[in-house]
């Protein structure tokens, strides 16, 4: 599920915005303003920004600018007319813009375009587990996780396998050269113990990474 970021201080449009986005399929937060929009920001934590340029507390400019410091894309909703505030953002860096009064399913096909558009071939996922590639940082929920070379080398095998059971020998081929150590058996099951442990709710019952009994492993999509 796509995570959108709604920043707009009218209650009203929040709540319909939100409820109408809700029901295309996204999952919405919402912030009434930049200071609650960029704590709520961090990398990887939202694949959009819809952000409206006049708030009440600080500015629809400000919010973006935090948002491409992070590499999240922005889309501007903004008054008819407002030609100087819309060119200042999308020279900031903004995906995209959409006048007031709008039509939602307009709203709906601009926000999947530049999904479409900014869609990184370098960021995977598994339910709020997302890696950039690109920058080799972990997320869950939001927050950076910190993984040994290893630790991050085994999760990519996985999650580019997702659904697949992949056995014991088949993932110490895929990691035994990493950082020049030597892996072996035991070792590998040192490694997938502290990746559940990062990974997981309850590391004693994975619902991500779980033991497929005398084969291997295999992550759930």
């Amino acid at each position: 599920m796509q995570r959108i970021l709604l920043v707009e201080d009218d209650p009203s449009i929040t709540r319909s915005l939100k409820e109408f986005l809700e029901n295309e399929g996204f999952s919405v937060r919402c912030a009434a303003g930049q200071r609650e929009a960029e704590g709520l920001m961090g990398p990887a934590a939202f694949d959009l920004l819809l952000v409206d340029l006049s708030l009440a507390e600080g500015s629809g400019q400000g919010v973006c600018a935090a948002a491409k410091q992070l590499g999240l894309p922005v889309i501007f909703v903004t008054a008819s007319g407002d030609e100087s505030s819309v060119v200042a953002g999308l020279d900031m860096g903004a995906e995209d813009y959409i006048a007031k009064p709008f039509r939602p399913r307009e709203l709906v096909s601009r926000i999947r375009s530049v999904l479409r558009r900014c869609g990184s071939q370098n960021l995977l996922a598994a339910g709020e587990l997302r890696v950039d590639t690109d920058k080799a940082i972990v997320t869950k929920n939001g927050k950076v996780l910190s993984l040994s070379a290893l630790e991050y080398r085994i999760l990519l095998v996985f999650l580019s396998n997702r659904g697949r059971v992949l056995t014991r020998a088949r993932l110490l081929e895929e990691i035994w050269d990493v950082a020049g150590d030597y892996v072996n058996d035991n070792t590998l099951t040192v490694y997938i113990k502290r990746l559940r442990e990062k990974l997981e709710e309850d590391p004693q019952q994975p619902r991500l990474l779980k033991t497929v009994r005398g084969i291997g492993y295999r992550m759930d999509e």
